[in-house]
């Protein structure tokens, strides 16, 4: 059976009603997109874990919604038409579907990924690549964290590196681990497979911390998840992969966490925001940039 798709150019004061109808029309799904994408127009809105993006949406948005059959779409696009808000949109296709194989098409997009040569992020449905010595499985899921993104890379490279601000030679235990702002349990679960002692793994999202304790159970790692209330006492290692914004305000909570001779570990962090966060943390201690990729950086400071 082939689907179809209801195309619909909509201003952003209307995006949210349009999309609240059409769901109420039987649409099987609704998507919403910038209609000015790959133009000179195009807008970027950064929306990042925990926080509001900056805009609510585009200025002229192309909504589509899915249907089961044409004669849906076409009522449904009858029906919006009659409505006081569809004033200031308009149709812009109704269209079959190519049938494809969707799980399939989805699960392609998501790859295994290096942290490096030898420690790899690998989805379920993929094997691990023949070098893979350390392995994480993780699907892409509502919880932020799949190990793409440069931030979550570069904390787990200094997982890996076993604390790479020390000499070589002396370099010690990850110990006890404070992972904050937790997401997936990607940096949890990266710590326990590189030997820490005992790990809290705290989020203020209820399903985040759903998602780390199903993916540590498929990783068949121990670590204790919850929300913030959790994290007791002091840890020799403190993780907090979050945003610049909530880390300077989290700066005393985070390093009263941190023991003495521990390492507190700072990403979420753009390159040009890195002098704010060694202000607000200079009264606890002396961050530092300690790895960049792609415009973040890594930030780290020892106790």
């Amino acid at each position: 059976m082939s689907l179809f798709e209801l195309v619909l150019l909509a201003p952003v004061d209307t995006v949210e009603i349009l999309s609240e109808a059409l769901d109420a029309l039987d649409a099987l799904s609704v998507s919403v997109e910038d209609a000015d994408a790959h133009t000179p127009a195009e807008q970027a809105l950064f929306g990042e874990p925990g926080m509001p993006p900056p805009k609510s949406g585009w200025e002229r948005s192309r909504v589509v919604a899915l249907f089961a059959s044409e004669a849906l779409a076409r009522e449904a696009s009858d029906l919006l038409a009659l409505q006081a808000f569809f004033e200031g949109c308009s149709l812009l296709a109704v269209s079959a579907v190519p049938d494809q194989d969707w799980v399939r098409l989805t699960q392609s997009q998501f790859v295994p990924v290096d942290i490096t040569p030898e420690f790899w992020i690998v989805p379920t449905w993929h094997e691990p690549p023949a070098q893979a010595r350390q392995v994480i499985r993780l699907d892409p899921g509502l919880a932020f964290g799949t190990g793409t993104h440069p931030t979550t890379r570069m904390c787990l490279r200094w997982i890996a590196a076993g604390l790479p601000q020390q000499p070589a030679g002396q370099r010690g235990s990850l110990g006890r681990v404070l992972d904050y702002g937790c997401g997936s349990g990607i940096l949890a679960i990266g710590a326990a497979k590189f030997g820490a002692d005992q790990i809290d793994a705290v989020d203020i999202d209820e399903a985040a911390v759903q998602s780390t304790l199903a993916n540590a159970h498929a990783n068949a790692v121990a670590l204790n998840a919850g929300l913030p209330d959790q994290a007791q006492g002091a840890y020799q290692t403190v993780l907090a992969n979050i945003l610049a914004t909530p880390l300077k305000v989290l700066a005393p909570l985070l390093c009263a966490h941190v023991a003495p001779g521990g390492s507190l570990v700072l990403a979420g962090i753009l390159e040009r925001q890195a002098d704010e966060l060694k202000a607000a943390y200079a009264p606890y201690c002396a961050l530092s940039v300690a790895d960049t990729q792609e415009g973040w950086v890594l930030m780290t400071a020892r106790f």
